[in-house]
């Protein structure tokens, strides 16, 4: 439902006889250019990058046993912009900026587990450590090139840090990115429960506690990473989708995995929708949106628990 509103509404309204005819093979009239090629791609990209951020994001609070954990927390979001903002820089056609953002976000998900390794035993608060510093040296890095841009590039480079899915038109790959998560996750679903009962638990269940840690997180950061590159920083998705499906479905990651992915896509495409549609032809960041959404949201989640975590 939400993929269709998102192909009906806009500053031109498609109704919903002619989006029938267009997705029953219709190509000649202008509706389907609208649909098939500017709408379509966008919802599909936005739906892809919300499934991608909200997986991570359920990822990530099982593995750390921390309700606040989120998918930007390992410093990957701030790597992809610093190698995006770069790019913007330079002036680099779109293609390399999405190529510079995966390359910078990969680089941070390297650095992170490198420095966090050590004397080659690291736990879950020397990651975080790690990934709060290295999240705070990329702010450092994109404030710089902010300052530094010329003021033609400026707007564009907000617009990518605030979220923007309007030049996402290539939704392919992050699907089947997402697609393939999936399928690579649910066989250890069964030991994620087990795992979130506490690691003692999981080592005497026979569960390979390290080696599933060190491929979940990378699975993690690499979905953080192809969201980031898609569609720019998009907050909020990640932490509170898991929490609401959470409440909604209870914690048997079996179910609760594949939900956060169907509920984040949908949440960031009404969010993309509403945020090309509520001031149009004027269209907004949606993680502008999402933060707006994610807020209050959090807050509520935070004061119905009695001892102050979601």
């Amino acid at each position: 439902m939400s993929l269709l509103w998102a192909l009906i509404a806009g500053e031109v309204s498609v109704p919903f006889a002619e989006l029938l005819g267009v997705l029953a093979g219709d190509r000649g009239s202008f509706s389907a250019s609208i649909i098939l090629e500017l709408r379509l791609p966008r919802a599909l990209a936005a739906f892809a990058c919300g499934g991608l951020l909200a997986t991570a994001g359920a990822l990530m609070q099982v593995l750390l046993r921390n309700p606040l954990a989120d998918p930007y927390i390992l410093g990957i979001s701030g790597g992809a912009a610093v190698g995006a903002l770069g790019a913007m820089v330079l002036g680099a056609a779109m293609f390399w900026v999405d190529v510079s953002a995966f390359a910078g976000a990969l680089a941070a998900m390297l650095l992170v587990f490198g420095l966090a390794h050590g004397d080659g035993s690291w736990t879950q608060t020397r990651l975080l450590l790690t990934g709060v510093i290295v999240a705070a040296g990329c702010g450092a890095a994109v404030s710089l090139m902010l300052a530094l841009a010329p003021d033609t590039r400026v707007m564009s480079m907000l617009f990518w840090m605030m979220g923007d899915a309007s030049a996402a038109s290539r939704p392919w790959p992050a699907l089947a990115v997402l697609a393939l998560a999936l399928v690579a996750v649910m066989p250890f679903a069964r030991d994620l429960n087990v795992l979130a009962r506490g690691e003692l638990t999981a080592r005497a269940l026979g569960v390979r506690v390290g080696h599933l840690r060190v491929a979940l997180y990378v699975l993690a950061s690499l979905l953080t990473a192809t969201a980031v590159t898609l569609v720019g920083s998009v907050g909020f998705v990640g932490l509170v989708v898991p929490h609401l499906v959470r409440l909604a479905l209870g914690n048997d990651q079996r179910v609760l995995i594949p939900a956060a992915a169907l509920a984040g896509g949908t949440l960031l495409t009404l969010a993309d929708t509403a945020a090309r549609t509520v001031m149009a032809p004027q269209q907004l960041p949606v993680g502008v949106l999402t933060a707006l959404i994610g807020v209050p949201v959090f807050l509520f989640l935070l004061s119905r628990s009695p001892r102050g975590t979601p």
